[in-house]
């Protein structure tokens, strides 16, 4: 799978947009002018998605796992998405923006794993390189590449609470008519809100 052809001070200028597009929606309700040479520089295709942590963890998270829109329309539309409509949240309000952590990931195409055995899966996937996706009839559930390292959770368990976020039980992805698919991603954060911009390392 190829990697995200992303260099980090691009990361950088992508998680400093997504927190003007926010902190702009919320101010005036208005989407932010990325200008041309942002627009220019951002004009291809990608996946991506925008986490907002505070200090008590998850605040928001929205994205886009197909690489199907315009990276800057992606970061547009995931950023003041994280902010207002994750279901899982109440809507970011302005006074909170000085404690929330950025964080933008932008992802590779998710491939399908092709298996003959489901225990193939477990030597398929590899914690800190790749994110989930598991899909049975509509139920569908996405965890992003830092998901298990940031709960120490091996390749079973990555796998269990993929099947668990979209909806099924655990063991769910034995069984031969599940979809297993899995991309990579680039991890961009703040250190601390409005901090410096750091390419997270997943992989020891």
């Amino acid at each position: 799978m190829n990697e995200c052809k992303i260099s980090e001070t691009q990361g950088q200028v992508l998680v400093i947009a997504a927190r003007k597009i926010v902190t702009e929606y919320l101010k005036s309700r208005k989407k932010l002018d990325l200008g041309k040479k942002f627009k220019e520089d951002f004009s291809f295709n990608s996946g991506i998605f925008v986490t907002l942590n505070n200090s008590r963890g998850l605040r928001g998270c929205i994205g886009y796992p197909l690489s199907d829109k315009k990276l800057f329309s992606a970061l547009e539309n995931a950023s003041i998405s994280a902010a207002s409509e994750d279901p899982r949240f109440a809507p970011v309000k302005f006074e909170e923006l000085d404690s929330i952590i950025f964080e933008v990931t932008v992802l590779t195409p998710p491939k399908k794993i092709e298996v003959n055995q489901y225990d193939e899966y477990l030597s398929k996937i590899k914690v800190g390189r790749d994110g989930l996706i598991v899909k049975f009839g509509y139920n569908s559930g996405l965890l992003l590449p830092q998901v298990p390292v940031e709960y120490g959770w091996n390749e079973k368990e990555f796998l269990e609470h993929a099947c668990e976020k979209a909806g099924l039980p655990k063991d769910f992805w034995k069984k031969n008519e599940v979809e297993v698919h899995k991309f990579e991603g680039v991890v961009f954060k703040e250190i601390q809100p409005n901090g410096e911009i750091i390419q997270e390392k997943l992989l020891d």
